[in-house]
């Protein structure tokens, strides 16, 4: 038994590993081309909002590594963080809808929030977060619906992603519940 929770932890730190270290080469990936290309122009502010994401993503995967009881709690954790991380991480950079200065385009940070502060809410536990993530895809789904009928965009494949990614999340929760139960 001994052996299995040290395989276990192992494997837990060669993941921390990747986690950690990935970010660090996605920090130092515009400084890198930067050196070769003018079509990157990051300054300091850039890095800073950046690592800043990072941070979070990675304390997020912290958080998730601590309360996971199963691989699936793991992996829902990780799509949720990637889906929050990717649409901020795209509406800084060049904005959903039309640049980053449409004003539509805060209505993506209230989705992220709304998932945070639901994830909060229901203290990290599988099936009640499985339920966030649902009504996080239909938020999602609303703010799509909004900007189109309001005239302010229509983003339907990035819709369609972030809504799968929110769902495939809801059902890995689930199915962390259900493990967690038996």
């Amino acid at each position: 038994m001994a052996g299995i929770l040290e395989q276990d932890q192992l494997r837990r730190n060669g993941v921390r590993a990747v986690v950690w270290g990935g970010a660090a080469v996605l920090l130092l990936l515009p400084l890198l081309a930067m050196q070769f290309t003018d079509e990157v122009d990051w300054n300091a502010g850039d890095f800073i909002v950046m690592g800043v994401m990072l941070l979070v993503a990675c304390t997020a995967y912290e958080v998730a590594a601590r309360i996971a009881r199963t691989n699936a709690y793991m992996v829902a954790a990780g799509v949720a963080v990637a889906a929050g991380f990717l649409t901020t991480w795209a509406n800084l950079a060049v904005g959903i809808i039309g640049n980053e200065n449409n004003p539509a385009n805060d209505l993506f940070f209230y989705v992220v929030a709304f998932a945070l502060v639901g994830s909060l809410l229901v203290l990290l536990r599988p099936r009640p977060m499985a339920w966030v993530m649902v009504a996080t895809a239909a938020a999602q789904l609303g703010v799509f619906a909004y900007a189109w009928l309001a005239g302010l965009g229509f983003v339907p494949v990035f819709t369609v992603v972030m809504c799968g990614l929110w769902l495939a999340s809801a059902n890995l929760f689930r199915r962390a519940a259900g493990q967690a139960s038996s």
